[in-house]
């Protein structure tokens, strides 16, 4: 369950980081510098790191025993700007790493 939940997270926080650069950077330069070419670039990388985000958070919701609703939840959170920091946050809060042996 462990590496469940670290690819979960490092999945969180790389489309995380990759949504904020395509909303904030990529596509105000599209529309206000009529530059296309980053959200070109960035939109599929986004596309398919929620592909592996959602892959991932399914992994955990069947380890985790989760019901349906929270499953699709926290996958929505990879579509919201800065949801994805915070269900990253709550997931993990909510289910610590046993202590090293």
């Amino acid at each position: 369950m462990n590496s469940a939940l670290t690819r979960y997270r490092v999945m969180a926080y790389l489309t995380g980081v990759v949504l904020l650069i395509l909303v904030l950077v990529a596509m105000p330069l599209k529309y206000l510098a009529d530059q296309p070419g980053l959200v070109a670039t960035v939109g599929p990388i986004h596309g398919v790191l929620f592909i592996v985000y959602c892959l991932v958070t399914l992994d955990l919701a069947v380890r985790l025993r989760w019901h349906i609703t929270r499953t699709g939840l926290v996958m929505l959170a990879g579509t919201v700007p800065f949801m994805s920091f915070v269900a990253e946050r709550r997931v993990a809060r909510e289910n610590p790493a046993p202590a090293a042996v």
